[in-house]
């Protein structure tokens, strides 16, 4: 494992507030809390609301509110077997150490994935045409548009890639192009291209869950298309709270975390 999971978890220790200062909102033994014991002087274990999926005024289903998502550091457990990699895709991910210098050490943009699959609460805001995340990991945020228009994306690559929304019935599909190539999939290391397109696929069950689907298409570093599925649960307990990385970054401002060498290249 070259020390991926350790070393990360020593990243996340050192940069991120909110296991330094500031827990993720809702964690911990708190009120409200996942896994908090009955009892005397204990708070019940959360429960989410119960009902039918709220809509939209358009009549689509409503994805609303503060989500609790599965954490998948290593996203190969969530997909249950090895990944399908390409010769340069498996090179890449055997030659990754974080001890020579992880991005998200030095508070540079996890990118999408890598932002799905964290354990921070994500909240979403919807409309009759626009989506927004609001990833509480760094305060960073996207917005995209659902009418179903063309896909057009920007002339320069991103950290989170460009993102177009449509309806299939009561599906809201997600499709992201344009990364710049520069993070990862998972804490663990699982690489992607610059030519990586996501399609993310939102259910909402009912007024406490949504079903979500993701799948990688990435020719430069998988033989062949993988997807992902998790289910979501509204934390109505929750709001997502301010999050600086820098504020106490104390490994990369005393030197044991080593920013990537890409930096100060471009």
């Amino acid at each position: 494992m070259k020390n991926r999971i350790v070393f990360a978890a020593a990243v996340l220790l050192t940069s991120a507030a909110f296991l330094i200062a500031q827990p993720p909102a809702g964690a911990g033994a708190g009120k409200g809390a996942p896994g908090a014991a009955k009892g005397k002087g204990k708070a019940p274990a959360y429960a989410p609301p119960e009902g039918p999926a709220p809509k939209l005024a358009n009549g689509k289903p409503s994805m609303n509110g503060v989500w609790q998502r599965p954490f998948n550091q290593n996203v190969e457990q969530a997909y249950g077997k090895p990944l399908p990699y390409t010769p340069r895709g498996k090179k890449e991910f055997d030659e990754y150490d974080a001890e020579k210098g992880d991005y998200t050490g030095s508070c540079l943009p996890f990118g999408h994935n890598r932002s799905m699959n964290g354990p921070d609460p994500v909240q979403f805001v919807q409309t009759d045409d626009t989506f927004a995340f609001l990833y509480e990991q760094n305060t960073w945020f996207k917005v995209l548009p659902t009418d179903g228009r063309e896909f057009n994306a920007r002339k320069v690559p991103t950290w989170y890639g460009d993102s177009i929304g449509h309806y299939e019935g009561d599906t809201l599909v997600i499709v992201t192009k344009n990364f710049n190539g520069l993070t990862k999939i998972d804490t663990n290391g699982h690489p992607h291209s610059d030519k990586m397109v996501l399609t993310e696929k939102f259910t909402r069950r009912d007024l406490g869950h949504i079903d979500y689907e993701i799948t990688v298409d990435d020719s430069a570093i998988y033989t062949e298309p993988w997807t992902v599925k998790k289910v979501f649960t509204l934390r109505s307990d929750w709001q997502i709270q301010e999050y600086s990385c820098e504020e106490n970054n104390k490994g990369f401002f005393e030197g044991r975390v080593k920013a990537p060498e890409y930096m100060g290249k471009q």
